[in-house]
């Protein structure tokens, strides 16, 4: 399972180009999050990352972009004892959680609007939400605007307002979700387990029988809200090792 969860969060949150070298996946999206900007092994057998090192370190200059790779506790030791030789910092720690949807009582909530693409609507509230900068904005529509698997971009008003924002797309029966942001005036009122719930009904609606997102591990207020919305188990973790610049 932890493999099949990688591949649809790659596709959830595309990148915007990308090469295939060996049993590594180097994605490019502009600079806009280190998940669509770093270096992922595909399968447990990318067990040694050394030798790529200089070609992935041109790959990334080229698109002036800093190296940083992407471990999941998926793999063994040796990548991370690669990259501490190299003097690779680490960031990011970040979890993997999952939870199945089949027999829970889900429905649509009628504050909870759903979707099948971002319009321009919901890509200016979550630019707000998010306090995007504009070139930040201009890279994220981009990016929503590629996601090829079924999706539901939820938006949930308060007073005609977008006041939360998600969206979750569909890949073998799985629900991946991101983008999951509440507006800090709102928080705390119980917005965010609403506008998920109704996703996961959405997604219920169409066969998906699980959800799953990644967040970081230091995010205590999302992975308050994902417990409260049964999204409690944690598959696995990630972090990310950066190349000294220079």
């Amino acid at each position: 399972m932890p493999w099949r969860i990688e591949d649809a969060c790659f596709n959830a949150w595309p990148a915007l180009r990308s090469v295939y070298h060996g049993d590594w996946l180097l994605r490019f999206g502009e600079g806009v999050s280190r998940r669509s900007n770093s270096v992922n092994p595909l399968r447990a057998e990318a067990a040694s990352i050394a030798a790529q090192i200089p070609l992935f370190t041109e790959l990334y200059r080229a698109q002036k972009l800093p190296l940083i790779v992407r471990v999941p506790a998926l793999l063994g030791p040796q990548v991370d004892r690669e990259l501490d030789h190299h003097d690779f910092t680490t960031e990011g720690e970040t979890c993997t959680l999952h939870g199945d949807l089949a027999g829970r009582a889900l429905a649509a909530d009628p504050a909870v609007t759903i979707e099948a693409t971002a319009d321009a609507e919901w890509l200016a509230a979550i630019s707000a939400l998010q306090k995007q900068t504009p070139t930040h904005a201009a890279t994220y529509a981009r990016v929503v605007a590629v996601v090829a698997l079924p999706a539901g971009f939820a938006a949930l008003r308060r007073d005609g307002e977008i006041v939360a924002t998600a969206y979750g797309a569909i890949q073998d029966r799985l629900l991946c979700c991101e983008s999951v942001v509440v507006s800090e005036a709102h928080r705390g009122e119980g917005l965010g387990a609403r506008m998920m719930t109704a996703l996961f009904a959405w997604a219920a609606s169409r066969g998906a029988e699980a959800a799953c997102l990644q967040v970081e591990a230091s995010n205590v207020a999302g992975r308050a809200l994902y417990r409260s919305i049964k999204l409690d188990t944690e598959l696995h973790r990630y972090h990310y090792r950066r190349a000294p610049a220079g």
